[in-house]
């Protein structure tokens, strides 16, 4: 008797199987058929005969006969690189310290054979000649399985591919979804690099406004209602929104989890595609609990510190709407030049149409650095080991600016929110109880601040420079409001003064609006707690804080 045939199981849902048998018989094809994938027959579909047959996995392959000796790729011989042999020092978790590092970290090697001497699966042969536009297969494995670990995308056809940075993945895709004379939504302040790349394309941006908690679905879902398009030159009504999710650049809000599932909800309801650009995702800090308390313990495990992210757009994603956009640039090294995208196939095949024909493929340098760190060294595991110790850094950083504007900015001026995530704190000046208030403008008062900060020897970033609508950077010097419209300061019980409520604040409609809801424009200040040694931050607040005694006149 012959033994019984193998069988093969194919997962197509959740709740659904289907069970081939590797010997397929005359009355098992329409079997087969009724339960398999309905096929696309459309005209000039694709088809392969691996859509249709039994997949074997437990049959070997066949043998190769091929016996070109292909003289057609452009390729540099490797023989004439000049490296032999790069050797990388890295820390070895858990202790990250530069010291640490310094005194026992590991060192890491990348030869330019190590593949064919069967060392390695990645070797300067291979890195550092042409690439795909897909980037190398060897660090698109890691970055692949690292977003299914973190994101689990609930489609079936996501896919990853490399990036040379969200700056480029930004510009591809501004590119690749939008046509000259269109609009882009996205916050009302917003990355300034994502504005002037939208403008030489033709593109402009329509801010939503923001609260705390990052952009507003009503604001997002009332400028999309009533969408004019007479008003915008004919432009249609947006359908791409570019946002910063978390530890957002300027502000440093983070939106919640129900924060981003209402905005999901609105881009489903208006048909919108959502850019997310997440360089900060992984900079989700400890709570804050003031001057006088440490901070929460570090997560104790890898799944406790996965649990305590908020989960992202694309882990929300059911209709393949988002295109998510990762980087190593701000939790490894923004000179790497690497990152990643992950869509929809149909997407990422576009993308990597462009990048083909633009940055054709990420330096090769750059990935096997990346690939001896990441894979030969750390693995997933070292890796969630560094992004745990990079959070609690940052937290300390963060802690750090916080209690300095504690100490040292005049509260009857000066508010903020403390940042949960990200690089950046948002601070907003009362700038309606200036001395001269009734006979400046805002932009007018935000350049004093700017002038006199300089002059006192500290730099932070002026608020206005970071509006997404042009127009509103030109404000004119409004006239005179009646005593009683003049906005006083207040504080809450906390003895903290009240956040910015961006959606209770009119817009001025042009750049020269003159009526006194232009005067409720609000002044904020950007100051970064990432790169500069905490004494020096707080020497930095202390003299920002004594430019705004002076300008206001306060003791």
């Amino acid at each position: 008797m012959a033994p019984p045939s193998a069988i093969d199981v194919i997962g197509i849902s959740d709740t659904q199987s289907v069970t081939f048998s590797d010997h397929l018989s005359v009355n098992g094809v329409p079997a087969r058929r009724s339960k398999a994938p309905v096929m696309d027959g459309g005209v000039a579909a694709f088809a392969s005969s691996d859509m249709f047959k039994t997949p074997g996995y437990d049959k070997p392959k066949a043998k190769r006969w091929d016996r070109i000796i292909s003289l057609g790729a452009g390729l540099p011989s490797s023989e004439y690189f000049p490296f032999e042999r790069i050797d990388i020092k890295v820390p070895n978790p858990p202790q990250f310290s530069e010291k640490e590092t310094k005194e026992s970290g590991l060192t890491t090697s990348a030869g330019k054979h190590d593949i064919a001497e069967g060392k390695s699966l990645y070797d300067l042969h291979v890195a550092l000649n042409y690439g795909q536009g897909t980037g190398s297969a060897q660090i698109l494995r890691f970055v692949t399985e690292h977003t299914e670990i973190v994101h689990h995308p609930p489609y079936q056809d996501w896919q990853c591919t490399m990036s040379i940075g969200t700056t480029s993945a930004t510009d591809m895709a501004f590119r690749m979804f939008t046509t000259r004379g269109e609009y882009i939504l996205t916050e009302e302040f917003t990355f300034p690099s994502a504005v002037e790349t939208a403008r030489p394309l033709g593109l402009k941006c329509i801010g939503i406004k923001m609260d705390a908690g990052g952009l507003l679905p009503s604001d997002m879902d009332s400028i999309l209602t009533n969408w004019d398009s007479a008003a915008h030159g004919g432009a249609r009504k947006p359908w791409l929104l570019y946002t910063v999710p978390t530890g957002q650049n300027p502000t440093g809000a983070t939106q919640s989890e129900q924060r981003r599932r209402d905005v999901y909800q609105v881009a489903q309801k208006h048909d919108v595609f959502i850019l997310e650009d997440e360089p900060y995702y992984f900079l989700q800090m400890q709570p804050y609990r003031g001057p006088s308390q440490p901070s929460p313990p570090a997560p104790s495990s890898h799944e406790e510190f996965l649990n305590s992210l908020v989960p992202s757009f694309l882990s929300l994603d059911v209709d393949g709407r988002v295109m998510r956009m990762d980087s190593f640039s701000k939790v490894i090294a923004p000179g790497s030049r690497i990152g990643w995208i992950t869509a929809s196939a149909q997407i990422v095949e576009r993308y990597v149409r462009h990048s083909e024909l633009s940055t054709q493929n990420p330096s090769g340098i750059s990935q096997i650095v990346l690939y001896k760190l990441l894979e030969d060294t750390w693995g997933h595991g070292g890796y969630f080991d560094w992004l745990i110790h990079i959070r609690m850094q940052y937290t300390r950083r963060r802690n750090n600016i916080c209690h300095a504007c504690e100490q040292f900015l005049p509260r009857q001026v000066a508010s903020w929110k403390v940042p949960d995530a990200g690089m950046f704190h948002w601070l907003k000046i009362n700038w309606t109880l200036h001395p001269r208030a009734a006979e400046k403008s805002m932009l007018a008062i935000e350049e004093e601040i700017f002038e006199k900060s300089v002059a006192r020897g500290v730099l932070l970033v002026r608020g206005s420079w970071f509006r997404a609508e042009e127009e509103i950077k030109t404000i004119a010097p409004p006239p005179p409001p009646p005593p009683s419209s003049t906005p006083h300061a207040s504080s809450d019980a906390n003895g903290t003064a009240p956040q910015h409520r961006h959606e209770q604040q009119p817009k001025p409609t042009s750049s020269h609006d003159d009526t006194p809801a232009s005067r409720q424009e609000e002044l904020f200040f950007r100051a970064t707690f990432a790169s500069v040694d905490e004494a020096n931050v707080v020497e930095a607040i202390r003299r920002f804080g004594d430019a705004l005694r002076e300008i206001f006149d306060l003791e």
